[in-house]
């Protein structure tokens, strides 16, 4: 691993010209040497930086760099995998002998040649962020900054941060398919502390942020001024807050950050390892109705320059659009190679890992609650008295029976089909499968989370999105202290 804390700009282009046809072939022979039913080779440049800007001062600055190789060797359900942290000839090829400890017995030949296949660019970047000097980022950090403060004298604090990476993947298989991709990715966000003026010691936070797998143009429609007002505008509803209802009652899931509620609570559980080992609530149940008709649930790798899109999965595979659940019908999983071999269809696109020090496993990219027929207006005043849920701070969820608990930063009272009060100390208990089936008005105002979102599962952490339209819920327990 090399690793460097500085603000000069990393070097783009291809890091991969030592990696020749004929070196990955070799070692894939070694990878196959003992027998195996499939291998490959997936090697990995990333430079990332991050800067922090607290207290109107640049509070951090660090820039690291990463390379590897990661080769994995599949036999039946078992996988050897070893991975070295150079492009060294002779570390990548004892990688290679390692991961073929996994078989024991007999010969599978690599490919004759090794051939690059082309794949589509979802996320072309005029100007990536990593181009660009450290002092016209801090200069974004500034503005944000100064943004928030200017909102209100009851802004105490602020907070802005810049993240960033370009990544760049080459992928071999034991099938002679080659694939080369370059992912950036950049996050900006800006947290705000507001305290009542009335000496009362009363302090809320706010926060705003996004980004995705774009440069220096997400600016163009998402300004640091733009994030830093929001950001007050929260911290300041939230000084007025009161304690949210308790019970069982509707409640309409905002668009856009709500789509993290259906990542976490429905779309975990449609991962194909955890139905291979009947670990899901969703395990043997295609076919079969899963959730209200109003609702079409899709995991898309190929929204364009989203935090969740891929051009090619971490196994090879490009990425693509596919449809979960069909109007309320279960129609598919979320696959990587080995699920994929198990149910006897492709893959899906979605065999992900963090980096190449990480085994591939069926993740999510982008998941999506397709729009529906309602006036999000319409929805709104349908409901008597109920919860306004608009943004999450995040979740819980068992993936065997779908139970989650979900915390939210932003919520408000519905009272005779209006917003009224804000509300502090919502959670949202529930079951994914349940609260699907008890979808009863569906907005046609679909929205894209701004690219905030990163998920974990088994260990390791990817990048992904989440959308929603407006979603009206005829019943979820609020946790909240009083009725």
């Amino acid at each position: 691993m090399i690793t460097r804390h500085d603000t000069a700009a990393p070097p783009l282009g291809s890091h991969f010209e030592s990696i020749s046809a004929p070196l990955a072939r070799k070692l894939l022979e070694l990878a196959l040497s003992s027998g195996g039913d499939y291998a490959d080779l997936f090697f990995e440049y990333r430079a990332g930086a991050d800067f922090t800007y607290e207290d109107q001062r640049v509070k951090s600055v660090g820039r690291g760099i990463t390379c590897g190789l990661g080769v994995r060797v599949l036999k039946g359900d078992a996988t050897g995998y070893a991975y070295c942290e150079q492009f060294e000839p002779e570390a990548m090829k004892r990688a290679a002998r390692t991961a073929a400890q996994i078989a024991a017995a007999g010969s599978t030949l690599p490919p004759e040649q090794v051939v690059p296949v082309a794949i589509p660019d979802f996320y072309p970047v005029a100007t990536p962020t990593a181009s660009v000097l450290a002092p016209e980022k801090l200069a974004l950090l500034r503005r944000g900054d100064l943004a928030a403060r200017a909102a209100d004298p009851r802004i105490t604090k602020v907070v802005c941060t810049f993240a960033e990476e370009q990544k760049e993947i080459l992928i071999v298989t034991a099938d002679g398919r080659l694939f080369h991709d370059t992912q950036p990715l950049m996050r900006y966000g800006v947290y705000a502390i507001a305290e009542s003026s009335d000496n009362s010691g009363k302090r809320q936070t706010g926060s705003s942020g996004g980004g995705g797998r774009k440069g220096m143009d997400y600016f163009d429609d998402r300004s640091p001024e733009w994030h830093g007002a929001e950001a007050a505008r929260i911290a300041l509803a939230m000084l007025d807050a009161v304690d949210a209802p308790a019970g069982e009652m509707e409640v309409v899931l905002g668009p856009g950050d709500s789509g993290i509620l259906l990542h976490e609570a429905i779309g975990h559980g449609l991962e194909a390892d955890f139905n291979r080992k009947n670990t899901s609530n969703y395990s043997g149940r295609i076919g079969g109705r899963v959730a209200s008709e109003l609702c079409t649930v899709v995991d898309d790798g190929t929204v364009g320059h989203s935090r969740g899109a891929i051009n090619v999965d971490d196994e090879g595979n490009p990425g693509r659009s596919n449809t979960l659940i069909e109007n309320g019908i279960l129609v598919g999983y979320m696959h990587d190679w080995l699920s994929a071999k198990h149910y006897k269809i492709p893959p899906s696109g979605n065999g992900r890992r963090q980096s190449f020090r990480h085994n591939p496993m069926p993740r999510m990219t982008n998941t999506l609650l397709v729009a529906g027929p309602h006036d999000p207006e319409e929805i709104l005043r349908s409901v008597k008295r109920g919860v306004y849920a608009k943004r999450f701070s995040g979740g819980q969820v068992n993936i065997s029976n779908g139970d989650f608990v979900f915390s939210l930063t932003e919520s408000y009272l519905i009272e005779d089909g209006r917003l009224t009060a804000p509300l502090k100390g919502v959670n949202l208990i529930g079951n994914g499968p349940d609260v699907l089936t008890k979808v009863t008005m569906l907005g046609s105002d679909f929205q894209y989370s701004d690219g905030i979102w990163t998920c974990g599962k088994d260990g390791q952490s990817v990048p992904v999105g989440v959308g929603t339209p407006t979603v009206k819920i005829a019943a979820i327990t609020v946790g909240g202290t009083r009725a």
